[in-house]
């Protein structure tokens, strides 16, 4: 069992690694079509970076829960992982940034699937652990589904934060960089 959840681990990886490459190029490929964007990148800032990310691990999870269905602790160890990635990447981001003042596209690739591999490095420790992390899964699916919303949202009514702001034009979110 061990080698086969390893294995489903290594396939979402690829899945997120491929997976968001894509959503953050499909964007500008789509024209910046309206529907696409709560799905992908719709500017630099680190906020939409996350979506790339977010959106791959989600759906792949929704595949993957069909092949651990005697796992009942599996949204629990799914939220988990998909906190720890959406944590590490801005942090990761961040603290280089902070040291270095601005980091070249490929260290920020380079984050980005440093927190992809942990992210799903920890789920799949969790996943060969015999014993169930959380007695809510349940809770943790809504809270996941909670997460996908708030993406979705924040496309089109973004706060003004940092986060959410591109550092190449200074605007946030999908309606202000519309043409």
């Amino acid at each position: 069992m061990k080698r086969s959840i390893e294995f489903m681990q290594f396939i979402g990886l690829a899945v997120t690694a491929l997976g968001g490459t894509l959503l953050h190029f499909l964007f500008d490929w789509l024209d910046g079509a309206a529907w696409v964007a709560p799905f992908c990148s719709v500017n630099e800032s680190t906020w939409e970076h996350l979506k790339l990310f977010f959106w791959p691990t989600f759906l792949y999870a929704i595949i993957e829960r069909f092949f651990f269905k005697e796992r009942k602790d599996f949204w629990c160890v799914k939220l988990k992982g998909v906190l720890l990635g959406i944590a590490l990447i801005p942090i990761l981001f961040y603290m280089y940034n902070g040291v270095v003042g601005k980091s070249p596209d490929w260290l920020n690739i380079l984050i980005f699937f440093v927190s992809a591999s942990l992210a799903y490095a920890y789920e799949s420790k969790q996943l060969s652990a015999s014993t169930p992390i959380c007695g809510r899964p349940k809770l943790a699916l809504v809270a996941l589904i909670s997460i996908a919303v708030l993406f979705v949202i924040f496309t089109f009514v973004t706060p003004k934060i940092g986060i959410f702001q591109d550092p190449l034009t200074g605007t946030y979110g999908f309606l202000l960089n519309m043409h």
